[in-house]
């Protein structure tokens, strides 16, 4: 039996793929969209029993990062899978189906004063997406990142066989394991079908103080002089060029006392305003993507290296972002690409490109040294042993 024709018997949604559904220019020859698990656990099978390499779709908002795949025989696109199964207000937890898009979920917990503490930098952006990218934003710095928010994951793997980890329980450290090795994954150890989250509390207030910074130097003193404070900030963010911004979230009249002792302490050129800034939360401007790493003491290096034409964010955390513009040529991605390395590691950072137009990305690494790679292969081996799961896609080919 074809391909085509085995996967039409589970799944009520498949056909031909098409040159615009191209993974970084890998046309797809089969679509397929489960409605439930059942469904996409079928499809996985029926990919398994015919040797098809699978790649995840969500809301394509980050699927021009990474490495093209090697070959995609069967794109599994999982926007049927949009649903807020369960939502445990008490526990402050909630079970939400892979391809939910984040900014619905938001709206749907807000309904009961809650929220999931991960602001997502590309609206649309899916649960599975976001959680197979690691994909985080400025609340990184007090929330954490996907790998930390979820609690419990179902996943089909790439036998068709499903596996579930974690509970409804927060408390359930077991939930963590597989939620982990997911977050970052790129889709190339399993297909995430839903994921369970710890939420908090929609905040009473919020404020931003913002503050212009006239350099390297005066940017590092502002950003460490809030992380060093006793005025517990959920964010803090440089936002390039000249900006570092500050979020403070809690009741009204201690939000209202913290933002004053916050600007007393950035100076002069500090203001406290009820709005983020522009630029908050979202990727600098450019066709190169670079995600970059370390500790917050680095960022006096790194806009030093950069200087005041290349668009740059970083948090509080020590994540951020680099952009590079339209005009750059592979040699001048590859030479800021290396000297950004040289710099970080020696805070042990790194940076990863995300994205980059095809002619770019065929000249530079990718994902620069990678210590664990042995481990990531044995992992893969593992979970994917006919390495058919988005193959190519990860760091080192994985």
């Amino acid at each position: 039996m074809r391909p085509l024709d085995a996967l039409a018997k589970v799944c009520g949604d498949v056909r031909p793929g098409e040159p615009a559904e191209g993974v970084l220019g890998v046309e797809p020859a089969l679509v397929a969209a489960p409605e439930n698990v059942t469904e996409a656990a079928d499809v996985m099978r029926v990919a398994a029993e015919n040797g098809l390499a699978v790649v995840p779709r969500g809301a394509e908002t980050r699927l021009d990062w990474g490495a093209p795949p090697e070959r995609c025989d069967l794109l599994v696109d999982t926007h049927r899978l949009d649903g807020l199964i369960e939502h445990a207000a008490g526990d402050l937890v909630a079970k939400v189906g892979a391809g939910l898009p984040m900014d619905r979920l938001a709206e749907k917990l807000a309904e009961r004063g809650q929220r999931l503490a991960l602001d997502v930098p590309l609206p649309g952006s899916t649960v599975g997406g976001t959680i197979a990218t690691g994909a985080a934003g400025p609340l990184r710095s007090l929330y954490g990142t996907p790998r930390n928010l979820v609690i419990g994951l179902t996943i089909v793997r790439a036998d068709g066989q499903i596996a579930r980890s974690g509970g409804k329980v927060v408390k359930n450290v077991a939930g963590y394991d597989l939620g982990r090795l997911f977050a970052g994954s790129f889709g190339t150890l399993g297909l995430i079908v839903d994921a369970t989250f710890r939420l908090h509390p929609v905040p009473a207030a919020t404020a931003y103080v913002v503050c212009a910074v006239s350099g390297p130097e005066d940017a590092y003193d502002a950003v460490q002089t809030v992380l060093h404070c006793a005025v517990a900030p959920s964010a803090v963010e440089y936002i390039g060029p000249g900006t570092v911004a500050v979020l403070l979230e809690g009741v009204p009249d201690g939000v209202a006392a913290r933002a004053r002792q916050t600007a007393d302490l950035l100076g002069e050129n500090a203001e406290i305003t009820e709005t983020a800034p522009d630029g908050w939360g979202r990727y600098p401007d450019g066709t190169t993507l670079i995600d970059i790493s370390a500790p917050p003491p680095a960022l006096r290096d790194l806009l030093t290296l950069l200087g005041p034409d290349i668009a740059v964010s970083w948090s509080g955390s020590g994540h951020g972002h680099v952009g590079l513009p339209a005009e750059s040529t592979p040699d001048e991605v590859a030479d800021v690409l290396g000297r950004l390395r040289d710099a970080l590691g020696r805070h042990r950072g790194g940076a990863v490109v995300r994205y980059t137009p095809e002619e770019v990305r065929g000249e530079i690494d990718l994902w620069g040294p990678i210590p664990a790679l042995a481990l990531m292969r044995r992992v893969k081996d593992q979970f994917d042993p006919d390495h058919r799961l988005s193959p190519g896609r990860f760091a080192g080919g994985i």
